[in-house]
């Protein structure tokens, strides 16, 4: 099963927010997911973002994939840091 860390749709028309899941990759964007991660607003001014650095960190170690914009999401947090370092640290 390919799973990827991706971000979910929510907010009213017009008003985006959103979630950042992990999820099935065949399964559609609003769909089904297995796990919340946190939650990513671009219309407030600097966009909030909120991540769960702990799950987030379990999810890449399990293999999931995040997509371009979640992981310049987890750059911007510094987690992708972390696990490139703990990655580097394994060998």
């Amino acid at each position: 099963m390919a799973v990827k860390i991706r971000l979910n749709r929510m907010g009213a028309k017009k008003h985006p927010f959103y979630r950042i899941v992990v999820a099935d990759s065949r399964s559609p964007r609003d769909g089904r997911f297995i796990e919340i991660l946190g939650n990513y607003d671009s219309t407030k001014q600097p966009a909030v973002v909120n991540i769960d650095e702990e799950k987030a960190l379990d999810w890449l170690k399990k293999g999931a994939k995040p997509t371009d914009t979640v992981r310049s999401l987890l750059s911007h947090k510094g987690i992708m840091a972390k696990f490139d370092a703990e990655k580097r640290a394994k060998k």
